[in-house]
């Protein structure tokens, strides 16, 4: 079967996000104040073949473990679903 992986990759609440703190300015430069923090991370989409949901997660997590997040600074949320192809 195929699966599509929507992966959410944040640094953690804790680390300082610079990119993040980038944006909040430069949306204060545009006059836009209403916004109190931002947060920037990745989001990645990933279609795999695995012979069931659960398989797929775990290919997904090894994945997201060992490649996509730095686990020391970086969290990671995903969602598995069947492609529709």
């Amino acid at each position: 079967m195929k699966f599509i992986a929507e992966i959410q990759v944040m640094p953690q609440k804790e680390i300082l996000d610079p990119q993040g703190k980038a944006v909040l300015m430069g949306l204060k430069n545009l006059g836009i104040h209403n916004v109190t923090d931002v947060r920037v991370g990745k989001h990645i989409r990933m279609e795999l073949e695995a012979a069931d949901e659960e398989t797929a997660r775990q290919e997904v997590e090894m994945t997201c473990r060992k490649l996509l997040a730095n686990l020391i600074v970086e969290d990671y949320t995903y969602h598995i679903y069947p492609s529709q192809t």
